[in-house]
């Protein structure tokens, strides 16, 4: 499936499994319910990022353009296309996929 990135004439096909992900810019700086303000720098171990697919790989079977998907940050690939930001990943690197699908499952994969 390809998506076009900016409207830019060059539209991204993702190959094999490979998922191309966008993490919000709202994930950047954050805040304890104490109050605490946590920088976007701050290493946090072992902390799931949840990213909204852009674009999958004609072998992706259990995630569609548009659902936010649950991986480590540690496993996956970085590039930058047009100035903005995305992610690779591999579909075995997901840990969860929320959607606004109803129908066969619970909306979630695990």
């Amino acid at each position: 499936m390809t998506r076009r990135i900016k409207e830019s004439k060059q539209p991204i096909t993702m190959l094999s499994d490979r998922i191309l992900v966008q993490i919000p810019i709202s994930e950047g700086e954050r805040r304890t319910r104490g109050g605490i303000l946590i920088p976007a720098t701050a290493q946090v171990s072992k902390r799931l990022v949840w990213a909204e697919v852009v674009a999958i790989g004609p072998h992706v079977r259990s995630v569609k353009c548009g659902d936010s998907v649950l991986f480590n940050p540690e496993d996956r690939f970085e590039v930058e296309v047009r100035g903005d930001e995305f992610l690779i990943l591999r579909e075995r690197d997901i840990h969860a996929v929320a959607s606004e699908r109803i129908g066969d499952g619970t909306g979630l994969y695990l």
